[in-house]
């Protein structure tokens, strides 16, 4: 554990607290997030979190540096998943663009708290139970087999259980009001669509937390490091989705990447538990050897991916191309703070 001041505590919460009420503020009015709002925001997350990893150096010291910026890059590289996820969701419920940055912002939100929850548990554990250890690497590698397998693709929004909860406790109607997440219909209070999709949103970020979880635990466990650099990735999310957005599929070795980079860690945890359980003699994974592991398979998926475009797209994904694309808006865009109203989207594919 490293030995962290309460002060350096305090300013990672208040730069967090500040930065979601700046955010919320620059996003009240609903609008369509293109690419170079999305790209200035995403810098700004990065330079926030790479401002604060400076300071984990000079304050906390090398180790503990080395430590958050391993976390945070494997955090934010798993995040990635995330984005899959959210598009496919958004494109299941026809979530009008404009409203899609209320909803993840909601998503953060819960993230941000059930994260802290998982994590704090995670480090009581660990600290208790070294054995855990070898549970986590097995929950990694059944994670990496079910990406090799794309078996992840199989995720259907529209039986999640949160939604499905969300609407045997409060009825649901079948349009879009605005970006409103409730409205009155004959004096009852009763959600709309865009309530059911931040249901859903929440239910996917806490299915990756088992990913998550386990992998961060690996760098580290401390609770500073471990939540910080979370913290700062999860805040980035949102940026980072709608940046990407029209890109997703061109990287499509990022998965294979995420792949190799979530058995890495699990043969870490392995490692790490036996030199603790088994023999002194048994090497560890050191953090500096994780992070280069992790940049370098990262920057070889990002790599091929340009160079070699999947199927369908002859060719290679580009900033310009990403700023045509992100800068119409789609046909589902509200012009201003209506949309479109589908009929009965959460109950689309056999929906209960």
């Amino acid at each position: 554990m490293h030995d962290v001041p309460l002060w350096l505590w305090m300013v990672f919460a208040i730069t967090v607290l500040v930065s979601l009420a700046i955010d919320l503020l620059a996003h009240r009015q609903a609008h369509v997030i293109h690419f170079k709002e999305a790209a200035a925001w995403s810098a700004v997350w990065v330079s926030l979190a790479i401002i604060f990893g400076v300071a984990v150096f000079l304050v906390v010291g090398t180790s503990a540096g080395v430590e958050y910026t391993t976390a945070w890059l494997l955090e934010k590289s798993l995040s990635v998943d995330n984005l899959f996820v959210f598009a496919l969701i958004f494109g299941y419920f026809k979530v009008p663009r404009a409203y899609q940055h209320r909803v993840l912002f909601l998503g953060v939100l819960g993230a941000l708290v059930f994260r802290g929850l998982f994590l704090a548990a995670g480090v009581a554990v660990v600290s208790r139970f070294t054995a855990v250890l070898f549970v986590f690497a097995a929950i990694l590698f059944w994670s990496t087999y079910k990406i090799l397998k794309e078996e992840d693709d199989s995720f259907d929004p529209g039986k999640s259980i949160a939604v499905r909860l969300l609407r045997k406790v409060i009825p649901v109607r079948d349009d879009y009001q605005g970006a409103h997440f409730f409205v009155k219909e004959a004096g009852k209070r009763v959600g709309t669509p865009l309530l059911a999709v931040v249901a859903a949103i929440e239910a996917a970020d806490l299915v990756f937390a088992v990913d998550s979880v386990p992998a961060v635990l690996a760098v580290s466990s401390d609770a500073f490091i471990v939540y910080t650099s979370n913290a700062f990735a999860i805040l980035g999310l949102r940026a980072l989705y709608f940046m990407l957005a029209g890109l997703l599929d061109r990287f499509h070795y990022l998965s294979t990447g995420l792949a190799i980079i979530l058995a890495f860690i699990g043969v870490k945890l392995i490692l790490q538990a036996s030199h603790k359980l088994i023999s002194p003699a048994i090497p560890e994974v050191p953090s500096p050897l994780s992070l280069a592991v992790i940049t370098g398979v990262l920057t070889v998926a990002i790599a091929l991916s340009v160079l070699r475009p999947p199927p369908g797209h002859p060719q290679a994904p580009s900033v310009a191309e990403a700023v045509r694309s992100a800068g119409t808006p789609a046909d589902d865009d509200p012009p201003g703070d209506g949309g479109p109203e589908p009929t009965d989207p959460t109950q689309r594919r056999g929906t209960t």
